[in-house]
């Protein structure tokens, strides 16, 4: 795209005004600096955006992140709210791996104490924590009773009920984990069966589980709050809903491309299929939505069971380590949230939230500070830990991205780089590798992501998200 449509409405913000193109309700806006945005036009990305801006409903701005890069219909790092009773709801603004995010555990481990045990450690979490596409897990939904708890129940019916966790966890999950509104009758069986026995598994792609130090702290208090101690191991868990999201994505937008026509909805792509919100079909698909969002907390949560247990059994003699969650978010969501005292559903696709002190759903304990916000590099590069501002509300809809963004196709990376080659690039800087598949890893080379270092200083610098921590990764288990 012709960059110079854009229009600089502040330091960090662009905006294409919204007499760009008749079928616009709302301007486009994007979070970037001209660096990013170069790197932005060479996709489709800004395009979708624009595209967004065409859905019934939709208010203030379609807003794009830092990471933006072409996706279904959406682009990734897209976020969106229409208005409710009657905006629309869109399965490509959320995504088909619905409720994908991001879970950050701290350990209490000294690095230095256990340097020459995180190849046996990491070797282990790989024979715990199954990867790769179509790979099962342990924990299987046996029975109706278990399939309801799951999806309905979410995290407190893993926690209280299976045993699958610790009580403490829920307050640090991004509503608790467990969502209002999920209803396992609009969920298919083909869904379910999809999702049957898939908890606790990573998944394939850009999933992955890491083992990090905690390289540099740039907000002492913050990271005080969450116990982040300059040293310490951290591991960040990264998945999702697994084949029970994808279907229940796959099973609406089949549904929407034919109830449009119903409601005299006409779009520029077919891939944004919606529905308004009030009607049968909007509610059926957000019921299934939170269903599947509930999965997706349930299997980070049970990874979280695995790194416990496997972190007891390898490291448990030599230190003394209590592994607790910092914080549960996700990037691939639609909430109702409230702006200015009217209701909307907030579409997240690569975004995550960032609340500010101000905002009820932050845990009691970071009230002083903000939400915790997680932006990974790749498995070669830092991860940062920020924190939301009560600022993003008016910047961003109380949104920030969820990571570097890809700015290179996976094909593309393969070309440029082997699996074999990038294992013994990444064994030589420290840090150890395990990938089923060295096509896959290839894949996820740390050269196909923007820069995650000016990724993070823009969202801090647009003031939406602040510096908290640097992680640095030591142990890297890729899906």
């Amino acid at each position: 795209m012709d960059l110079s449509k854009l229009e600089r409405v502040e330091e960090f913000i662009y905006e294409i005004p919204a007499d760009y193109r008749d079928d616009m309700n709302v301007p486009a806006r994007i979070v970037a600096d001209r660096s990013l945005l170069e790197q932005i036009k060479d996709d489709l990305s800004l395009e979708q955006l624009i595209n967004v801006t065409t859905l019934p409903g939709i208010a203030f701005w379609a807003l794009g992140m830092p990471d933006i890069h072409q996706g279904y219909g959406f682009p990734v790092g897209g976020v969106a709210a229409t208005k409710l009773p009657d905006g629309v709801i869109s399965p490509g603004g959320i995504g088909f791996d619905i409720n994908c995010g991001v879970r950050l555990l701290r350990t209490g481990i000294v690095h230095r104490d256990v340097r020459d045990k995180i190849e046996p450690l990491v070797h282990e979490l790989s024979r715990s924590v199954p990867s790769g596409y179509g790979r099962s897990g342990r924990l299987t939904l046996a029975n109706a009773q278990m399939v309801e708890g799951v999806l309905e129940g979410g995290v407190p019916y893993l926690v209280e009920r299976i045993g699958v966790g610790e009580p403490d966890d829920v307050e640090f999950i991004e509503s608790g984990g467990r969502i209002d509104g999920a209803n396992i009758a609009f969920v298919s069986e083909k869904a379910k069966q999809r999702g049957r026995d898939q908890l606790g598994t990573l998944g394939g792609g850009n999933h992955f589980l890491e083992v990090q130090v905690i390289d540099e702290l740039f907000d002492e208090a913050a990271a005080e709050a969450m116990g982040l101690v300059p040293g310490e191991l951290t591991v960040l868990i990264h998945t999702g809903s697994r084949g029970l999201g994808h279907q229940v994505c796959t099973d609406y937008l089949r549904e929407f491309g034919r109830v449009m026509a119903e409601h005299d909805i006409e779009l520029p792509d077919r891939q944004l299929a919606c529905a308004p919100m009030s009607s049968e079909a909007g509610k059926r698909y957000f019921g299934a939505m939170c269903a599947a969002a509930n999965f997706a907390f349930c299997n980070r949560q049970v990874l979280t069971h695995r790194v416990r247990q496997v972190i007891a059994r390898e490291l448990g003699e030599a230190v003394d380590a209590k592994v607790e969650v910092v914080y549960d978010v996700a990037h691939n969501i639609a909430k109702v949230e409230e702006f200015d005292g009217d209701e909307y559903c907030v579409h997240r696709k690569g975004a995550t939230r960032a609340f500010g002190p101000s905002m009820p759903d932050v845990p009691t304990a970071y009230r002083d500070i903000g939400q915790p916000v997680f932006i990974p590099g790749s498995m070669g590069t830092s991860s940062f830990v920020l924190v939301g501002t009560d600022e993003a509300a008016a910047a961003s809809l109380n949104s920030t991205c969820h990571g570097a963004g890809r700015q290179m196709s996976r094909t593309a990376a393969k070309k440029r780089i082997g699996g074999k080659e990038l294992r013994k690039e990444l064994a030589s800087r420290g840090i150890v590798v395990r990938c089923p598949s060295n096509a896959e890893l290839a894949e996820e080379a740390p050269l196909a992501y923007k820069d995650v270092d000016r990724v993070v200083d823009v969202v801090s610098q647009a003031g939406i998200a602040n510096k908290v921590a640097r992680l640095r990764p030591v142990g890297v288990l890729k899906g």
